[in-house]
Order: structure tokens, then sequence, then C-alpha cells
């Protein structure tokens, strides 16, 4: 990806990264529709094994999303959480504390039962802290896509020093 233009708000602990996954709940997904962007919010799971993130998705077995990572499977997310308004003194000086993450990978649709199902517990975990397992007819009723992130960047912005 392009550079950091605010390196010194780059979060590369891989702790205060996994704390990001847990906390943000929604995934904003960038797909390519012929020579527009679409844009739309997911709930998401997420596996991080040697330092390779893997985003877990679900969703209706047809529809807008599915048809686009056909036609093309790059794809482009975002996640936020932390959301503080914080205010200045003056207009420039008013802002917002987040944590985020950005990045990009390719999104495959998941046809084997036995992934689908691991990826619905990874999903469950990551959005309630708890462990569901799933039976065959649950995971064949949805689809699950599966982003391999090539690349990715964490950053956080903290509230100000007042005084």
């Amino acid at each position: 990806m392009n550079g950091m233009t605010r390196r010194e708000r780059e979060v590369t602990d891989i702790n205060e990264i996994i704390k990001i996954l847990d906390s943000a709940k929604v995934l904003h997904l960038g797909l390519v529709d012929g020579d527009e962007a679409y844009v739309v919010p997911m709930n998401y799971g997420y596996t991080l094994v040697d330092g390779k993130l893997t985003l877990w998705l679900h969703g209706a077995k047809r529809g807008r999303k599915l048809d686009l990572i056909r036609a093309n499977p790059k794809v482009f997310f975002e996640m936020e959480c932390g959301i503080q308004p914080f205010e200045g003194e003056i207009a420039c000086k008013y802002g917002i504390t987040y944590s985020s993450i950005m990045g990009r990978g390719k999104a495959e649709i998941v046809e084997d039962i036995e992934i689908k199902k691991s990826a619905l517990s990874f999903l469950m975990k990551t959005q309630t802290g708890k462990d569901f397992e799933f039976e065959d007819k649950m995971a064949a009723v949805v689809s699950v896509i599966k982003i391999d992130v090539s690349d990715f960047t964490a950053k956080h912005r903290p509230a100000p020093k007042m005084g």
C-alpha cells in the first residue's frame, strides 16, 4: 500500500492490532463495479496466523456483492473503533479519536462446507467473544467470503493533550 501520511499514528504492535480487530465489529468492504466503486458494511470474523490476516464474511447466497467478487476479486476494506469526538479552542482543533485498519486483498467465495462452518465460528467469535459450532444445514444457507489480505495498515489517533 502507499505510505501512511501520519506515520506517528501507525500501529505496529500485534496485540494492539488484535484489539482493533476484536473491537471494530463492522468492516466496510470496497468492491469494483465496472468503473464505479461499491462499498458495503459487513460483520466479519478474522484469523491471524503467523502475521497473515484472513477475513471471513457471510451474507445471502446471491446478490450484487457476490456478482462483483466473481467479476473482480480484488477488494479493499476498512474498519474502525474507539470513535470519540473531542473539542478544541478553535474549529480546526476539534476532531475524533479512533483506531482503524485498512488494507487490500483477494476475495474468494467459499464452497467447502467444512471451511464455511469454521468461518462462521470465526465470525461469531469476533462478533460476540463466544464459541459457536455450526451444522452443515446452517452453513449451507449462507454465502461465505474469504479475504486473503495481502497488506494492511493500522492507525490510532489519540485525543490531544489538553492544557
